[in-house]
């Protein structure tokens, strides 16, 4: 009963919280409450900052207070960010919504993927991670359909009616259960596992691989992705239906695992980051809108398919109880490869768009690079 209850809770929660009606506008509305371009990007810089000083803290904390208190306190500050967020008028306060969504946003990362791994035994996690992940990117996509409609009205009114979802989000929380084994079991120090971590060394290859791709992608599919269509001659007013359409192929996660279970994951994890190396090296120099489209929308599905099949290896990874803190650390290093590798595109973006993706597309390379020497290692 707990098994499903969790997972079922946690989907419900992710489709809330993916409901972020301002999505396809964010950086319109910032500029609107008085935000300059340069502003969004330091806020951005001290949010990832703040991300690698919480993340293991928070994992710890977690393995001592439960993975159900640590995600209810966790939501609420998600929920109270929004409130925030839509009464910002100045940089100081859009900081203040950027400290308490890194903290968060920090608590939650690792504490739901451990609940889910650990509430269904490790079993069927492909799939789990799977439906999670389709879960959030159903209620963006329903989000991103919503705005072309809400922001006809107002800016103000798409981050207003985000708050509802947040607040529902926060109230489901209390229903989600803590496993028997977890609350029970002895845990060991933090020291301790970080010292366990000695003994599984090729896991961080992955990490860090994983790290640069997610980047990279990230890059160009939230941040150079509105330049994109621009030097391709879309009208900024189609923005968010293709913020909608590029949720549909992120929608392919849900089928992850059955992908997993016809292609052994070496080979999966090949063929979707050189469908994204493709993709990523064609945006340097197409300009046919269709084509860029079709480029973005491939980059987009194919690292969606990822994310479960990379929440099942790193939680295979872990042999200890504290696996909320391990799973913090993963992220933590994925953090810091994440902020170096968008200080690097940043740099590049300042060059010429064109520049900036080829970096990602560098990126992609290195990140695939390091992917197979991982399956090598680990198959010795």
């Amino acid at each position: 009963m707990n098994r499903n209850r969790n997972l079922y809770l946690l989907c419900t929660i992710a489709f809330l919280q993916g409901l972020v009606f301002y999505g396809p506008v964010a950086t319109l509305f910032r500029q609107n409450r008085g935000l300059s371009l340069n502003n969004i990007f330091i806020l951005e810089t001290i949010f990832i900052v703040l991300m690698f000083i919480f993340e293991v803290p928070w994992g710890y904390i977690g393995d001592r207070i439960g993975y159900k208190n640590t995600l209810i306190v966790s939501f609420f500050l998600f929920f109270l960010s929004k409130i925030i967020f839509y009464n910002a008028h100045s940089f100081n306060i859009f900081l203040l919504e950027s400290i308490i969504v890194a903290i968060s946003i920090s608590g939650i990362s690792g504490c739901d993927s451990a609940l889910i791994y650990t509430s269904i035994d490790g079993e069927d996690s492909d799939k789990a991670f799977s439906y999670y992940s389709a879960s959030s990117t159903s209620g963006f996509l329903v989000a991103s359909f919503m705005n072309s409609f809400i922001v006809k009205y107002s800016l103000d009114l798409t981050a207003f009616l985000t708050i509802i979802p947040y607040g529902i989000a926060f109230i489901l929380s209390f229903f989600l259960v803590d496993i028997h084994q977890h609350r029970n079991e002895e845990k060991i120090g933090l020291i301790d596992s970080f010292k366990s971590l000695k003994h599984n060394k090729i896991i961080f290859i992955f990490i860090i691989s994983i790290a640069l791709i997610s980047e990279s992608t990230h890059a160009l599919c939230i941040f150079l992705n509105q330049p994109i269509y621009l030097r391709s001659g879309i009208d900024i007013r189609y923005f968010g239906i293709l913020t909608a359409i590029m949720q549909i192929s992120c929608l392919l996660s849900a089928k992850a695992y059955k992908l997993n279970q016809k292609v052994e994951t070496k080979n999966l994890y090949t063929i979707l980051i050189l469908m994204i190396i493709g993709a990523n090296i064609l945006l340097i120099y197409i300009r046919n809108w269709l084509l860029v489209i079709a480029m973005i929308f491939i980059i987009e599905g194919a690292f969606a398919i990822t994310q479960p099949l990379s929440n099942t290896i790193q939680n295979e990874s872990i042999d200890t109880f504290n696996r909320a803190t391990i799973l913090s650390v993963y992220a933590m290093i994925g953090n810091i490869i994440g902020g170096l590798s968008n200080l690097v595109i940043g740099r590049a973006s300042d060059v010429s768009l064109e520049k900036a993706i080829g970096v990602c597309g560098a990126l992609n390379i290195l990140g695939l690079v390091l992917i197979l020497l991982f399956f090598l290692k680990r198959k010795r």
